[in-house]
């Protein structure tokens, strides 16, 4: 079994169900999950890990409407976590970004480089928690002859996105799944999964095992 890292807690989601479904998730394609919300700690040595996935909402927190929660909450990501996801990916290791991951780690500029994109305050947005219509389409491994589908979540919008990513899925217009190559290793974004009634859907389901698939270099079973 191939071994996944997830870096999961933070505030306003329910990191800990989330985590734990997106774990049961690759477990039906082989990969065993590591769950933990010590982020420092975990990335405080070269990883072990073949992928490592965060699902976590911690940033600096330096906007007004924080400040109540800043005390507790506010993260910053070590210089030796930053070295060890990009080792990892030098090493040809995969990364799986979720939802929130496009806020993360905002006080390390390369983080959008390696992500693809970001979260920008001020012009990013979501539309309330409910229904929305993604649509797939290209040749890519991740959405070859998927179906466009509905599900409930919340729609990352106006993300700031690299010039370079190419959208595998989109909603209202906006990307919200991409994948590319970073050093020698993979990277996925997926901006769903806000809650776990996302992960109850089945092409998304889908998405994301192929997703972890691709990220471990393995081959990608083209299935509806």
């Amino acid at each position: 079994m191939a071994r996944n890292l997830i870096l999961s807690g933070g505030l306003y989601h329910d990191f800990q169900a989330t985590s734990e479904a997106l774990a049961a998730v690759l477990a039906e394609v082989g990969v065993e999950s590591e769950i933990t919300e010590d982020i420092p700690g975990a990335l405080a040595e070269p990883s072990e890990y073949q992928l490592i996935t965060v699902n976590a909402l911690r940033w600096q927190m330096t906007g007004d409407r924080f400040a109540d929660q800043r005390a507790q909450w506010a993260f910053r990501l070590p210089p030796q976590a930053r070295t060890t996801l990009l080792d990892h990916l030098e090493r040809g290791g995969g990364l799986l970004a979720m939802h929130s991951a496009a806020i993360c780690f905002d006080d390390w500029q390369g983080w959008p480089r390696v992500l693809g994109g970001r979260w920008q305050w001020g012009r990013s947005h979501h539309p309330p928690l409910g229904w929305a219509g993604v649509r797939v389409g290209g040749d890519h491994p991740l959405v070859a002859g998927l179906r466009d589908f509905d599900l409930v979540d919340e729609v990352y919008s106006d993300l700031d996105v690299l010039p370079d990513v190419k959208p595998l899925a989109t909603c209202g217009g906006h990307p919200v799944l991409w994948a590319r190559p970073v050093r020698r290793g993979r990277v996925v974004y997926d901006a769903l999964g806000h809650d776990t009634r996302s992960y109850d859907n089945e092409v998304h389901r889908t998405l994301l095992q192929r997703a972890a698939l691709w990220l471990l270099k393995r081959p990608v079973q083209l299935r509806d």
